[in-house]
C-alpha cells in the first residue's frame, strides 16, 4: 500500500474502494485504524483521524500513531483533508486551499517522533513541509474541474477543540496566516520526520471569529463540509492516481531513519 487519505469524519464514503477491509496496526504508539481497498487498480488506505463517529477531539488524535502506521504498511503519498476557517479575505468560504507553509500554536500534543524516548533527539528540516509534487498535481486538477482552488495558503494550528477568538484571528492573520485549524499540526511533521510525500486539502468552512459578522456555527461549518465532500474525495483520490503515473517526490530524501519502523 502507496497511496492514504487522512480526513475527518464524512470524508469517506462507504463503497467509495472496492475490496475493502479494516485494518488495525499496532504501534510504538498504540493502535491505528483504517480501511484499505482498491481505487483505479491503486490499493489506497483511508484514516478517519477523528475515529469512529467523531469521537476524538483534535488535540486527543493519536497523530504519532496514523504516520507511523502508515509508513510501516510502505505508504509514500498521503492527502490529508482538513476543514479549515479563513483569516485572508481572498480565501471565501467554499474554497479549496492546498497549504504549503504552516504556524504552530499548539499546546500539549506530542509533536515528534525524535523525543528521546523510542528514538534519538533528530532536528528534522520542514523548510518545505508540503510535498510539491502532490500539491501541483491538486492544483492541475482543481483547475481542470473549475474550482475555486488555491494553490498557496499558510496554515495556522490552534490547539482546539474551540474556536480561535477574535483576537487570535487578527493574530494570524497580521503574522502571515491565511487558514485556520486544528489537525495539522503535527501531522504534517510527522510526515516529514517519516519522509512521506504529504500535501493537505483544506476546505474553507467559514470566515474567521469577527470576520463574518455572527457568531461561528459548527452547523454551519458542517453543511460546508458536506456540500464540498465529493468534490474533495475526487481531487485526493485522481491526485494519487496521477502521482503513481510518476517518479518525481524527493520527500523521503528528507527522512531519519525510525527505529525498527518496518518492523513495527
Amino acid at each position: 500500500m502507496q497511496y492514504a487519505i487522512i480526513g475527518g469524519t464524512g470524508v469517506y464514503d462507504p463503497g467509495l474502494l472496492s475490496s475493502e477491509k479494516e485494518i488495525q496496526v499496532e504501534t510504538p504508539y498504540g493502535k491505528a485504524d483504517l480501511i484499505a481497498g482498491r481505487y483505479q487498480q491503486l490499493e489506497i488506505g483511508f484514516v478517519p483521524r477523528h475515529g469512529k463517529g467523531h469521537s476524538v477531539a483534535p488535540h486527543k488524535v493519536n497523530y504519532r500513531a496514523i504516520i507511523w502506521a502508515l509508513k510501516s504498511l510502505g505508504v509514500h503519498y498521503v492527502i490529508a483533508t482538513n476543514a479549515v476557517g479563513s483569516c485572508n479575505s481572498n480565501f471565501m468560504v467554499g474554497d479549496f486551499v492546498l497549504v504549503d507553509q504552516f504556524i504552530d500554536f499548539t499546546k500539549s500534543r506530542p509533536l515528534t517522533f525524535f523525543d528521546g524516548e523510542h528514538t534519538s533527539v533528530v532536528h528534522v528540516d520542514v523548510t518545505s513541509p508540503y510535498c510539491p509534487y502532490l500539491r501541483e498535481a491538486l492544483l492541475d486538477l482543481g483547475r481542470d474541474r473549475k474550482l475555486t482552488i488555491h494553490g498557496n495558503g499558510c496554515y495556522v494550528c490552534f490547539e482546539g477543540p474551540r474556536y480561535e477568538s477574535t483576537a487570535e484571528v487578527r493574530m494570524a492573520a497580521k503574522l502571515g496566516g491565511d487558514v485556520l485549524g486544528m489537525t495539522g499540526v503535527p501531522e504534517v511533521v510527522l510526515a516529514r520526520e517519516a519522509g512521506i510525500c504529504y500535501a493537505s486539502i483544506g476546505i474553507v468552512t467559514n470566515m474567521g471569529a469577527g470576520l463574518a459578522g455572527e457568531p461561528l456555527s459548527h452547523l454551519d461549518v458542517s453543511k460546508v463540509v458536506a456540500d464540498r465532500m465529493n468534490l474533495v474525495r475526487g481531487l485526493a483520490l485522481d491526485a494519487l492516481v496521477l502521482m503513481s503515473c510518476k517518479d518525481l517526490c524527493t520527500c523521503s530524501e528528507s527522512k531519519v531513519p525510525l527505529p525498527d519502523l518496518q518492523e513495527s
